[in-house]
């Protein structure tokens, strides 16, 4: 077991559930397949090495921030313009988390906090973006540097203090889109109440972050086989609150919006719905979630 510095970086497909659906086994398996792989190339073409992938996600390290930017700039471009399959091509999108800072190897893997911090980021994350953090953005040699734009502020489980999330800007039109982006952050204005089976709780924005899952580790536990042992959490984000999707299953809720499937992304929480963790409402009946937003 050693510990040094490196930056970690997840790269994830995003939409893939959506990919089989609409075009099918036969189709999406070689195309997730085939952005893998140039996933991979990309980062040990920049001095990277591949941790593992999990599912249609890549896990990586680089030996620093500057590095992960390359490659992450490099994997964006090189699936921008899609993903040639026999002789069509079709549009796929990965969205990049990475945070530079200590972890430890063991047996050919890797942890620690900067660990977690990065796949935070890469949850964070939508498709066709690059997300880190302050710190690593000040490791930054200056011309990569300018190319980071404050983007969000949020707490981060078992942080004192919030953290400051950059956009790694990779494309030249974006530029005038992220500037639009800074804000201050400020508390929901209310609590968010929720409900599953004979459990309640009433949850101020100072208890947030929290977790819901079926694991021990969750805050919330929830006794379903479809759960992932830590499938959802919350979070006070400017003044909304916000329901983050971080399972294997996905997580289906239906708000005054309308209704939505998540993996690994999230959604600002409004008024009164219902979650479900895994599987479709109308499959679900007696496991969902019931979620109200109290207004003071």
């Amino acid at each position: 077991m050693s510990s040094t510095e490196l930056a970690i970086l997840f790269s994830d497909i995003s939409g893939s559930t959506r990919l089989y659906d609409e075009l099918g086994d036969d189709i999406a398996r070689p195309l997730v397949t085939a952005c893998m792989e140039q996933m991979s190339q990309s980062i040990t073409a920049n001095g990277g090495t591949v941790i593992k992938t999990i599912g249609d996600e890549v896990m990586c390290t680089l030996p620093n921030a500057d590095l992960a930017a390359t490659a992450a700039v490099v994997m964006q471009e090189n699936i921008a313009d899609g993903i040639n399959f026999e002789g069509k091509v079709y549009p796929v999108s990965i969205r990049i988390g990475f945070h530079f800072g200590p972890v430890v190897h063991e047996k050919g893997d890797v942890y620690g906090d900067a660990v977690n911090i990065a796949a935070r980021m890469t949850a964070l994350a939508k498709g066709g973006q690059l997300i880190t953090t302050k710190e690593t953005v000040e490791s930054m040699n200056p011309v990569h540097r300018s190319n980071a734009r404050l983007l969000d502020r949020l707490t981060v489980k078992g942080k004192r203090n919030t953290i400051d999330i950059y956009e790694f800007v990779w494309q030249e039109d974006d530029a005038t889109r992220i500037a639009t982006g800074l804000f201050t952050a400020s508390a929901p204005a209310g609590k968010l109440k929720l409900t599953f089976g004979s459990e309640e709780q009433i949850i101020d924005p100072t208890m947030l972050p929290m977790s819901m899952g079926r694991g021990n580790r969750a805050d919330m536990m929830v006794n379903d086989t479809f759960a992932s042992r830590e499938h959802i959490s919350f979070e006070s984000r400017r003044d909304k609150f916000v329901l983050l999707d971080t399972s294997t299953n996905g997580t289906y809720i239906e708000t005054v919006d309308g209704s939505f499937y998540l993996r690994r992304e999230e959604i600002a929480l409004r008024g009164t719905g219902k979650i479900s963790l895994g599987r479709e409402l109308d499959q679900n009946p007696d496991q969902f979630i019931s979620f109200e937003i109290i207004t003071q």
